[in-house]
């Protein structure tokens, strides 16, 4: 087997590695190029092509992370990772691990770690290595490694969201939720919603407000009164999974990308709705929409239904 064809077959590997350190797609796949270029110019081959692009893919991340977290300190509102649509590395070994692992509140989570500690974490609880070959991969003895990763462990334990196990009902709750978004249906949205619910928007501080809106009478009376007239102006909502959670992509009338949104389901009921509409964060994903002026026209909708006592359905508007 030749570099490239090795490399190919381990990249979705290498892509799921540096994702989860990073947070960030973009970034993760800078990460994976890199390594391909050090791999390719890498004088000897290695005994293990695994262990050595795992190992440069880490060290990569990590000094990425170091130079990003930096940035996230100054992001201004809630910052979420890079929506991830579809996780090209499957292991059925392991598909709990690494669905829980990539959901955004378990990303969130991660950001509380420190670089080599998120490392440590992502390599043994995720991907299962030996703390030999982590240890290896971090430059780190390994009763370093068994420090770092008990101490991530015990701030992920800490505040390690619980999410609806059965995924039939978790599907069948978001259709539910989704369907009262477009029927403008506050009291079905208000069953579907736990006491404490949050609305997240990140923004980047570019589009939408940067505070959450909190509470089930607050949300449902948000989400109620933003789904007026979206669908008058052709915007679509169109349900689907992202980081392995419920979720749906708002496109305006071309097809192009307005925001994702993200719902964390507990108990039955949905907990957290986020929303990401930073254009910066949605790229990867395709062509993307200015949302201001589809906020513009939805809003100029808005005013003129009302004029006209017209009665209008559409999707939700991006949090307040």
């Amino acid at each position: 087997m030749t570099r490239t064809e090795e490399f190919q077959e381990l990249r979705p590997l290498l892509f799921a590695i540096a994702y989860r350190i990073l947070g960030s797609v973009s970034e993760a796949e800078d990460a994976v190029q890199e390594t391909w270029l050090r791999y390719e110019g890498a004088a000897a081959r290695p005994d293990s092509p695994k262990a050595f692009l795992s190992a440069t893919v880490t060290r990569i991340s990590i000094d990425v992370l170091r130079s990003a977290r930096v940035r996230r300190e100054t992001y201004v509102g809630p910052w979420f990772p890079e929506p991830l649509l579809t996780d090209p590395y499957q292991d059925p070994e392991r598909s709990a691990e690494l669905a829980d692992s990539v959901s955004m509140a378990a990303l969130i989570l991660l950001e509380r770690l420190s670089p080599l500690e998120r490392a440590v974490f992502v390599l043994r609880e995720v991907f299962a290595f030996s703390y030999r070959e982590i240890a290896a991969a971090v430059e780190r003895s390994e009763a370093a490694c068994r420090q770092l990763a008990v101490q991530a462990r015990r701030h992920m334990d800490a505040g390690r969201p619980r999410f609806q196990a059965d995924r039939r009902s978790r599907d069948q709750l978001a259709g539910r939720f989704f369907g009262a978004l477009r029927e403008g249906d506050l009291e079905g949205l208000r069953e579907l919603l736990t006491a404490d619910v949050r609305l997240v928007n990140d923004g980047g501080g570019k589009i939408g407000s940067t505070l959450p809106v909190l509470g089930l009478a607050k949300v449902a009376r948000v989400l109620s009164v933003a789904v007026a007239p979206f669908a008058r102006i052709g915007a679509v909502l169109e349900a689907h999974e992202v980081n392995g959670q419920p979720g749906a992509i708002i496109r305006d009338r071309a097809g192009r990308i307005v925001s994702i949104w993200t719902l964390d389901i507990l108990d039955g009921r949905i907990q957290t709705i986020r929303s990401i509409v930073n254009p910066d964060k949605l790229r990867h994903l395709g062509p993307i929409a200015d949302a201001h002026a589809v906020i513009r026209e939805k809003k100029q909708q808005a005013r003129a239904a009302a004029r006209d006592d017209v009665p209008v359905t559409g999707v939700p508007d991006e949090p307040r």
